[in-house]
């Protein structure tokens, strides 16, 4: 028995076929849309790739491009053949290529689901490219005459602004580093021989923050250097007072702006694969009640549409048969192969 049985006549097979010529070219336009998506996803790593350490994967803003285009393709075909199935002398012509393109529908469908998948979990890989990309990319900062290196300081500081975020995990990371070059550093004075002096590396670190860590709401003057030293600074507590530099840090401040990028672009491929699903159900209702017309050489003759010609289990019954039968005339082939070159 058929599933999801539709009685049609002339009239509805045309509201039909019109409903979904105009539901195909909405989904081309979603197609459009995951395209452009995928295409700004793509722009917006590659603007940051220098925070990545250039390891950022651009797997999911590729196929999102590939999905969007894939889909612009498919829906125009789909929306050609609504347009045509109108004609029965231009809609014969589609027929032996229409179970074709439904199957190729459904695996564009699986495709879209798995693509919104992607999307949902690319968080958690970006959280080490990120950890890694970041924490090189403070101890870049003070090489600005290091050439690959000399933007990294601008880059950085337009992050934190931007942003509103301080270091890696949080301001604190600035104080583990040198972010000062050596050349604008006095190594005549006491303070640098001192500070350098009392470092294991060598390294001259102090409690203290570039200016792009400033928050620029805080009514007192930034108080970037000696962040930790209560009595450098008149009425300060670092341990209780608000501070005027921004807590947050980069990486957990990319991870949500990109994370939400991405829950975004994955709802709307799910949104677009719902679409998908429901223009390929519309579709095989035209196919089926244009090729089961009660009188074939009447188009206006009543007709039967459904989903699928069985029952869901008599059709996973069947696919599974025919994948059974399909692998053992393999085998059975492949023995034959094997007899042949024996004899020989």
């Amino acid at each position: 028995m058929a599933l999801m049985v539709v009685k049609f006549d002339l009239k509805k097979r045309v509201k039909l076929a019109q409903f979904l010529w105009l539901m195909y070219w909405f989904s081309v336009m979603a197609g459009v849309l995951v395209f452009s998506m995928g295409l700004f996803f793509k722009i917006e790593l590659r603007k940051r790739s220098e925070m990545m350490d250039n390891n950022e994967s651009h797997f999911v803003p590729n196929l999102l491009i590939a999905v969007g285009l894939l889909a612009c393709g498919i829906n125009a075909l789909g929306g050609k053949i609504c347009y045509d199935s109108l004609d029965p002398i231009k809609f014969s012509r589609w027929k032996p290529m229409l179970k074709p393109f439904l199957v190729s529908c459904v695996a564009f469908n699986c495709l879209l689901v798995l693509t919104a998948l992607l999307c949902f979990l690319m968080r958690i890989p970006l959280q080490f490219t990120l950890a890694e990309g970041l924490k090189n990319a403070l101890r870049f900062y003070k090489d600005t005459d290091t050439p690959g290196r000399c933007y990294m300081k601008r880059t950085l500081d337009q992050m934190q602004i931007e942003f509103r975020c301080c270091g890696n995990n949080n301001f604190r990371d600035w104080f583990e580093i040198q972010w000062v070059s050596n050349r604008y550093l006095d190594f005549s004075a006491k303070e640098v021989k001192d500070r350098i002096g009392s470092n294991v590396d060598g390294k001259y670190l102090m409690d203290a923050v570039p200016f792009s860590c400033c928050n620029p709401g805080s009514p007192r003057p930034c108080i970037q250097y000696q962040v930790t030293n209560n009595t450098a600074h008149y009425s300060y507590d670092h341990h209780t007072e608000d501070l005027n530099i921004w807590k947050r840090g980069c990486r957990d401040a990319l991870i949500s702006y990109y994370g939400g990028m991405m829950n975004t672009i994955g709802a709307l491929v799910l949104l677009v694969a719902i679409l998908e699903v429901i223009v390929m159900i519309g579709l095989q209702y035209v196919n089926t009640s244009q090729c089961n017309l009660a009188n074939p050489e009447d188009p206006e003759s009543e007709s039967e549409g459904w989903i699928l010609e069985k029952t869901v289990k008599e059709t996973f019954t069947d696919i599974m048969d025919k994948m059974k039968a399909m692998s053992k005339g393999n085998a059975v082939e492949e023995g034959g192969v094997d007899g042949v070159a024996t004899v020989s």
